[in-house]
């Protein structure tokens, strides 16, 4: 794994008189179909729909989860200005969270970065920067399938705002697929707190079944599959016609 370190400053101080250079043209903050978290697959069988209206739980959505960034308070100050706080730019489908009108740029030690990466909002305790594998491989930087939140011994980058950078020690991952899952999603699914299940997809030419989804529980949480985009882009999700959380079988091995 690498981390920022590795980056030398002749070549951060270039990148952000680079983008600070952009910024000023209007384009640092132009918004990317890449940039937010974009709502792809919704299909479910007409079975799912009758049972979610029934019991009031809500429908089963996939989401693709298009690279992003999370920040402390402190880092949003540090990028974007003292006093600085986010500016909601659009609702996510979980409720008090949404994408940032502020973005960021990524710099990975191959000396290259991803402009316009956008901040999810609210703020966080720990900064964190959500990537794709394809992204990974452009930055250089090795990414470890972790759960949100879950940095400790993460690789490094360095994010360039308009008005700071900062160099993080850790906090680059590929988010690990996972589900959020209500109560009642648990109850009706047979599944606890960071159990696994499997997501079946039919789209076009390419039906997939998607193991190992991690379950996240939440109290007051909508049923919702988060993938990455390479994920998303290999199952052809956007012209998905069905989506269905399938629980794994037991376990057929036998004691001698």
């Amino acid at each position: 794994m690498v981390s920022a370190s590795t980056i030398q400053r002749s070549d951060i101080e270039r990148i952000v008189r680079e983008v600070v250079s952009q910024h000023a043209g209007g384009a640092f903050n132009k918004v990317t179909s890449g940039g937010i978290p974009v709502l792809r697959g919704s299909g479910t069988n007409a079975a799912e729909k009758t049972m979610a209206a029934a019991t009031n739980r809500n429908p089963l959505v996939v989401n693709i989860s298009a690279r992003h960034v999370h920040l402390t308070q402190e880092h949003v100050e540090i990028l974007f200005g003292a006093g600085a706080t986010l500016t909601p730019q659009k609702d996510l489908y979980q409720t008090g969270y949404y994408a940032a009108e502020e973005t960021v740029a990524v710099v990975g030690p191959r000396r290259r970065m991803l402009p316009n990466v956008r901040v999810l909002g609210p703020c966080r305790e720990d900064s964190q920067v959500e990537l794709a594998f394809t992204d990974g491989i452009s930055l250089g930087i090795d990414l470890p399938v972790r759960i949100s939140g879950n940095v400790q011994g993460t690789p490094g980058c360095v994010l360039v705002g308009p008005k700071g950078v900062v160099e993080l020690n850790q906090g680059v991952i590929r988010a690990m697929r996972h589900v959020h899952m209500g109560p009642s999603d648990l109850e009706y699914y047979g599944v606890s707190d960071k159990d696994e299940i499997h997501l079946r997809v039919e789209s076009p030419g390419c039906t997939t079944l998607l193991e190992n989804l991690t379950v996240r529980a939440g109290k007051d949480i909508k049923l919702e599959v988060h993938l990455d985009t390479d994920e998303g882009n290999a199952i052809n999700l956007e012209n998905a016609t069905l989506v269905e959380l399938v629980k794994p079988e037991p376990c057929a091995c036998h004691s001698h």
